[in-house]
């Protein structure tokens, strides 16, 4: 489940991947598969090739890509969700989201 964002984030987020660019959206998420983690961040874009090499220079696999409809993307968390967030100067997301 997901929640702590603005409909117009996820929107705003939705528009940037199903136009090829790569957008980045963190929210509050409860999973009990990761009980270690409180929020994720997804690393999206609908240019696939683009997708896969943005993942390669982080060490994500493409089979790690959700497919999920118009929006194929990365669930990032933890160590390499800070490494990413911090490297594509997100840092409010960080803070914002209590992620270190």
């Amino acid at each position: 489940m997901a929640f702590g964002i603005k409909r117009k984030e996820l929107v705003a987020w939705k528009t940037k991947v199903a136009a090829g660019e790569l957008a980045f959206l963190t929210h509050y998420w409860i999973d009990p598969r990761f009980s270690k983690s409180h929020a994720v961040t997804k690393a999206g874009c609908s240019d696939i090739k683009k997708l896969i090499a943005w993942g390669e220079i982080y060490g994500l696999k493409k089979e790690w890509i959700h497919q999920d409809k118009h929006y194929p993307h990365f669930d990032l968390m933890g160590d390499v969700q800070i490494k990413v967030l911090t490297a594509h100067n997100l840092t409010d997301q960080i803070e914002r989201f209590r992620l270190q």
